[in-house]
């Protein structure tokens, strides 16, 4: 009996032993969690339950569990590098089958899909059409699109001037935009065509005879756009007309083949006071054509396409996942877990919300493993299987001496 009973001694301390081992070679694996063995001692019964002089059978490994706790998070400057600082786990997906991983360092394949090392592709929840929202009621695999961002046309311009109270009636009639005589301000701003091709539009601000009244002319490529619109102030220097401080301006041809600029100016932060002219804003909602300068993922986990045109179009928010109990979870290799009976059905949602963490991009979480505790399992486990090891050859001599009796 003694034999048996050590013998489970020998094979616990070696099962430790190979736990600890798995754990240091894993010390740089990133998004690993350590293990940990877990043991129960065990009697032997009949069906009258364990008698009271009964002694025990030894020792079994009860459970290899994993320590889901928090790895360090190194920098490393590479935006599809994401680490989560908190709970959650990425969602992954590998010719349809679903698995769950902490480890972030993805890259993406010859499609532009965002994948893992083995291949398997970062889910996310797809953006909702038209909106700034997304679908988590679906998954979907994140793509980086390589296409130029399409332009889009100016429809609106809007302009925060000061005009002078103090204005003099310019002294050259009727306005040109070739006789800085024949008006008393200006200023120019960067509109779009259909196409993307860049137009200059110039302002132009007259003082009439009239007070607290001026002419606005406008132009793009130099050409007049309608003619003169009437603007005029209330005496506090407000705005007076027009009412709600927006003119529908003529629609402009070009000469790319675009469709027609057509858009309104907003003079609604214009104002009339003092005797200097400023402009305190001035701004379009156009563009031109963009290429992809880069990727970025935010806390949230919203993948982002930057453009050289300065947009930036979301292509989908990082799945996160987690679970009641994510000891459960069935460990499937490549630093992924599988959702088991165990381990409770999957619980959806995205970073920095709700009990998820939040995502950093350019950034890795290392393993939890910690050498020095490591270090320390080993030398008890080793300590444990010599001195089962002794118990083994104690029982022999004892065993040797009964048999030497004569």
């Amino acid at each position: 009996m003694s034999f048996n009973i050590a013998l489970t001694g020998l094979n616990a301390a070696s099962a430790d032993l190979s736990v600890t081992a798995n754990n240091i070679a894993n010390a740089n694996t990133t998004g690993f969690k350590e293990s940990r063995a877990q043991f129960a001692d065990f009697f032997l019964s009949n069906a009258y339950g364990v008698s009271d002089t009964a002694v025990g059978g030894g020792v079994r490994v009860g459970k290899v569990s994993q320590q889901f706790t928090q790895g360090a998070i190194s920098v490393t400057n590479n935006s599809l590098d994401l680490a989560v600082s908190g709970t959650g786990m990425f969602t992954l997906s590998k010719n349809g089958a679903i698995s769950y991983s902490r480890a972030g360092q993805f890259g993406t394949d010859r499609d532009g899909y965002v994948v893992n090392g083995s291949g398997a592709r970062l889910q996310a929840y797809p953006p909702v059409a038209g909106g700034t929202s997304f679908d988590t009621a679906n998954l979907t695999d994140i793509q980086l699109s390589t296409s130029d961002n399409p332009p889009s046309p100016t429809t609106l311009l809007r302009t925060g001037v000061n005009l002078p109270a103090e204005a003099a009636v310019p002294v050259t009639t009727p306005f040109s935009s070739t006789d800085p005589t024949s008006y008393n301000n200006t200023t120019s701003v960067t509109v779009y065509d259909s196409l993307g091709t860049a137009h200059p539009a110039n302002l132009f601000f007259v003082k009439s005879a009239t007070p607290n009244e001026w002419t606005m002319h406008t132009q793009i490529d130099g050409n007049e756009i309608g003619t003169g619109q009437t603007v005029t102030f209330n005496a506090d220097g407000s705005l007076a007309t027009p009412a709600n401080g927006q003119i529908a301006l003529p629609s402009y041809t070009t000469t790319t083949g675009s469709n027609p600029v057509t858009m309104t100016l907003d003079l609604s932060n214009s104002t009339q006071y003092g005797n200097t002219f400023s402009v305190n804003s001035l701004t379009q909602d156009g563009y031109a054509t963009g290429r992809l300068s880069g990727i970025e993922v935010t806390q949230e986990g919203v993948v982002q396409a930057r453009f050289t045109n300065g947009q930036a179009t979301p292509l989908g928010q990082i799945a996160m996942a987690n679970f009641a109990n994510p000891q459960g979870l069935q460990q499937l290799g490549d630093t992924s877990w599988g959702e088991t009976f165990s381990s409770g059905p999957v619980i959806r949602g995205t970073a920095n919300s709700s009990n998820f963490g939040l995502i950093q991009s350019g950034a890795l979480e290392g393993s939890n493993v910690d050498i020095t505790k490591q270090l320390v399992n080993m030398i008890t486990s080793q300590r444990s299987f010599q001195a089962n090891a002794q118990m083994i050859s104690t029982t022999d001599q004892i065993t040797q001496t009964i048999i030497n009796i004569r």
